[in-house]
């Protein structure tokens, strides 16, 4: 009879229906550890089992679970298969990477190489020498054991044009079927923020976000390492560029994000300058009008040309460095750069385990793999990870905790698209005044719009450091934005600025600051250094403020979207007559408005106001396309700052559309003083 009566109580439970809900949720998290292990003579060892290796976590003893050996050999080329028909392979339009499914082996004891086009940043005769590269290695160097992917970016997006194989003809006829010059101009050619979504991985506009910088492409990289993460083996992704330059306006933290990317990912990357060795002539070649002016003669106009070829190998640089790859630089041969990737991959261990730390707290975790059996052995591998993180279904007070957390964090969050400014004005003898202005995108409202939302909660935190690292000032605000009167495609076309401000002294610091969707749970991070000069110190020179570009001047009344308004406004020089100048940031503007600039001119010495001349001029090349009438300023000496505030007013109609280099230039003719600045405009229709 008991026999019978437990199968009986089985039935029971799974026909009467349920009186109390409950849920049984179980999380692990499967960590991946390539080792490499060499002798004293740098000969991998092998026949090693998970009993030979000690790891731990932040500490911790971790139970190895996974334990396989990739055993690769430089044997014989890829025998060549029958001929491709180019009409019959698929669309480039594929955006993921397959993942391996349980039992699948084609990886197994296999070299994963990537290549990395990026068409945006290569001039089409650099686009040659990189899949004249590309293929040459295909036909002469790639061994049995290698297995090629083949990726591109290009304005719709990131795009695999061919998964991992190791078809050689297949690749081959890949590499023929990708056009030159694709990708061309897009730095140029914002497209208009309603555009459709091309349906790529890589989903962010090319709007007026991606034109000065090159957050874009760092995204691009990121999105390429995480399709290449599907896949637990080694990899090594080669990056063809021309360069990567950083500059003041790009955001130092999508970089960081991008190598603790490719470090989780246990990708590599070898960047390649697609550029090879150059040597250009001082003042220029033949693509470009000589500079002019007393720069030729004094070796400042070499000098500038140098430093920026040299600023846009240094990221390239450290993209191959902080991956354990390494940069190919100033080299013809840039199959070189393909060996080298190649090489890089030996025979290896898969190490995987299931951590006993299940928090999802983004924090850093430390690896250290030992083998006691072989104290003498070489063991390379990655030295930790950073933790997932969740920022869903928490609680007002958790999601308050999480987003410090995400301050904090030494692996930038860059989920949400936003763009900051920086400027200062000069208050006093000592004290400088930095308004800070934040932008998003209208797209990334559009998100909490398409889920149904009416309104959402944007919350704002960050920090201003000195040099030494400590804390000078910090912010922490939150804005609440009512769409539901508008429509997402309404949301997209419209991007959304908030603006606060620090008191500082001269000095270079650095500022970090986050902004959150709370509808969607995306964090965005600004990470970059800035300077306040010390204007009292400027002698040789008209000593001016930043110069701000804008084309908004917002009632103060309609300024919701200030961090302590009334205080700001007091010292803020961007409000006049209660009205606030709203900067730009990304700097694109459209041909129906007007371009509002504003700067300040500083007489500290002055007890009465001394006339200053001030124009703008817009260039394009060494060509003057248009300029101001000289605007002599005979009064509005600010008495306690000895601030002249300089405004202009000028009709982008007057510009055809494209891209502009803006000038400002400041003449005081009784010190005999000048002072410039110069920065890059686009105008579009």
């Amino acid at each position: 009879m008991r026999r019978r009566l437990i199968p009986a109580l089985l039935a029971a439970a799974l026909v009467l229906p349920a009186q109390d809900d409950f849920k049984i949720s179980v999380s692990t998290h499967l960590v991946i550890e390539t080792v490499t292990v060499k002798d004293k003579d740098g000969k991998p060892i092998e026949g090693l089992t998970a009993k030979d290796f000690v790891l731990t976590e932040d500490g911790k003893p971790q139970t190895i679970t996974i334990c396989e050996y990739q055993k690769l050999r430089d044997d014989a080329a890829v025998p060549t298969t029958e001929p491709v028909d180019l009409a019959k392979l698929p669309s480039l339009t594929k955006t993921s990477i397959a993942p391996e499914r349980p039992g699948d082996i084609r990886y197994k004891d296999r070299r994963m190489i990537g290549m990395y086009f990026d068409m945006t940043s290569m001039p089409p005769a650099d686009q040659i020498r990189a899949l004249t590269a590309a293929r040459k290695f295909l036909r002469t160097q790639m061994t049995g054991q290698d297995m090629v992917a083949m990726m591109s970016f290009s304005g719709g997006g990131v795009k695999i044009l061919q998964d991992f194989t190791d078809n050689r003809t297949l690749l081959d006829a890949t590499i023929e079927k990708l056009a030159v010059g694709e990708g061309q101009g897009f730095d140029e050619n914002p497209a208009d923020a309603s555009s459709s979504d091309s349906g790529s991985a890589f989903g962010q506009d090319d709007g007026e976000f991606n034109i000065f910088n090159t957050d874009r492409q760092l995204a691009a990289l990121q999105t390429a390492v995480k399709m290449l993460g599907t896949l637990n083996e080694k990899k090594s992704l080669v990056y063809f560029a021309s360069g990567l330059q950083l500059n003041g306006s790009d955001n130092q933290a999508q970089l960081q994000a991008t190598v603790n990317a490719a470090i989780r990912a246990n990708v590599s990357f070898f960047p390649i300058d697609a550029r090879g060795l150059t040597a250009g002539a001082p003042m220029g070649d033949a693509t470009h009008g000589s500079p002019g002016g007393i720069g030729m003669y004094s070796g400042a106009s070499a000098g500038f040309a140098a430093s920026n070829f040299q600023r846009s190998q240094d990221t390239l640089y450290a993209l191959g460095a902080d991956t354990g790859g390494k940069a190919l630089l100033d080299y013809n041969d840039l199959g070189k750069g393909i060996v080298q990737a190649q090489q890089a991959i030996s025979s290896y261990y898969i190490l995987g385990y299931y951590t006993t730390n299940l928090l999802s707290d983004g924090k850093f975790r430390k690896i250290k793999i030992t083998i006691p059996g072989h104290p003498n052995a070489t063991v390379q591998f990655r030295q930790g990870y950073y933790a997932d993180k969740v920022f869903s279904k928490f609680t007002s007070s958790d999601k308050e905790r999480q987003l410090e957390d995400a301050l904090m964090l030494g692996d930038p969050i860059t989920e949400l698209t936003i763009a900051m400014e920086l400027n200062y004005f000069q208050l006093n003898r000592a004290e400088y005044f930095v308004p800070l202005v934040v932008k998003i995108p209208g797209s990334e409202l559009a998100r909490a719009r398409k889920g149904g939302a009416e309104r959402t909660l944007i919350d704002f935190i960050g920090e201003v450091k000195d040099e030494y690292g400590q804390t000078i000032s910090n912010v922490r605000d939150k804005v609440n934005i009512k769409i539901g009167g508008e429509t997402a495609a309404a949301l997209a076309t419209h991007p959304y600025e908030y603006d606060t401000g620090f008191t500082l002294l001269p000095g270079t610091y650095s500022i970090k600051f986050l902004a959150r969707d709370d509808e969607t749970g995306r964090i965005g991070t600004y990470m970059t250094k800035f300077k306040v000069p010390n204007l009292n110190k400027e002698e040789k020179r008209v000593p001016t403020s930043s110069v701000v570009l804008s084309s908004q001047l917002l009632d103060m009344r309609d300024a919701i979207y200030t961090a302590g308004k009334e205080k700001a406004t007091t010292v803020n020089p961007l409000v006049q007559d209660g009205q606030k100048l709203i900067p730009s940031v990304t700097r694109v503007f459209r041909a129906n408005q007007n371009l509002y600039i504003y700067l300040e001119a500083y007489e500290r010495a002055a007890t009465t106001m001394q006339p200053l001349v001030a124009y703008v001029s817009f260039l394009q090349g060494q060509t003057k396309v248009f300029e101001t009438a000289p605007l002599p300023v005979t009064e509005g000496l600010d008495p306690k700052t000895k601030a002249v505030p300089l405004r202009f007013n000028v009709p982008l109609a007057k510009l055809a559309p494209g891209k502009y280099e803006c000038q400002v230039t400041v003449i005081d003719p009784g010190a005999s003083k000048t002072s410039f600045w110069r920065s890059n405009i686009m105008v579009v229709k």
